[in-house]
């Protein structure tokens, strides 16, 4: 897990790539000073890291935007459907939310994950941008969508807005009890095309990524998948999931951010 002059080394979208004055990063464990479990970018401020390095881990994205850190702005995740909408840094405690949308330039809409969905959003044409903590829960409680609407609050249109989901947990990867099951079916009997069956009894495997880009696209909204799993290559990405079935004692965490530029 390298990257030159050990700089962060963020996945790329072209679709995210369209206009000059949108920056965006899906960000992989390159560059970053942590240790151990943590090897790499951790920028989980909830991890139990070391915090000077994770500070600094986090001072690294935002340099890649060319923006001072205190401009990178992430909220508490608590897998809600809540957006904030930001023009400066928070003050006091972060708000609880799950994205953040922003027409501000040089400040960066973040968000942390270790198997969820992280989802960036663009609309060159309005000068909006978005981020959102997508996993199962928070999709299907409707975080894409008040994204969606947040950013329409501050002036896009959805045939404008694009969204990639970056490097999340795959379906091969994901396998789910039928509790999970049962409540997926029994919010819409059509989310069976997302499942299928596991090698263990009851069980089953959940494309999440094919959810969230369906979600997407069913709202309206041109959406794609960079097709990155988190859970397959430990050398580019934290996975809760991984951490679990190897009885670690914590995780850390990638950073998907985008930016409207100075």
């Amino acid at each position: 897990m390298t990257s030159p002059n050990n700089k962060p080394a963020p996945v790329q979208s072209p679709y995210l790539n369209l206009d000059q004055s949108i920056k965006h990063g899906f960000f992989t464990r390159a560059g970053g000073v942590s240790g151990g479990i943590y090897k790499g970018l951790n920028v989980g401020i909830g991890s139990d890291d070391d915090a000077d390095k994770i500070a600094e881990n986090r001072a690294r994205v935002a340099a890649h935007f060319t923006v001072s850190p205190e401009r990178l702005i992430t909220p508490y995740q608590i897998h809600s459907p809540d957006v904030v909408i930001v023009d400066g840094p928070f003050s006091g405690e972060r708000p609880k939310a799950d994205a953040v949308v922003t027409k501000t330039p040089g400040f960066i809409a973040g968000i942390l994950t270790a198997d969820c969905g992280p989802v960036l959003f663009a609309d060159a044409k309005a000068g909006i941008v978005g981020a959102s903590h997508a996993g199962w829960q928070g999709a299907v409680g409707g975080i894409l969508e008040s994204t969606v609407n947040a950013m329409q609050s501050l002036g896009s249109k959805k045939s404008d807005i694009v969204a990639v989901l970056g490097p999340t947990i795959s379906q091969d990867s994901y396998e789910v009890g039928p509790e999970f099951v049962d409540r997926l079916l029994s919010l819409d009997s059509e989310n069976s095309q997302w499942l299928i069956a596991s090698s263990k009894p009851d069980h089953a495997q959940f494309d999440l990524p094919g959810y969230i880009v369906n979600r997407l696209n069913n709202f309206g909204i041109t959406a794609s998948w960079t097709g990155h799993c988190t859970y397959r290559d430990e050398d580019l990405f934290y996975s809760y999931r991984r951490k679990t079935h190897r009885a670690e004692p914590d995780y850390g965490r990638q950073m998907s951010a985008i930016c409207i530029t100075e």
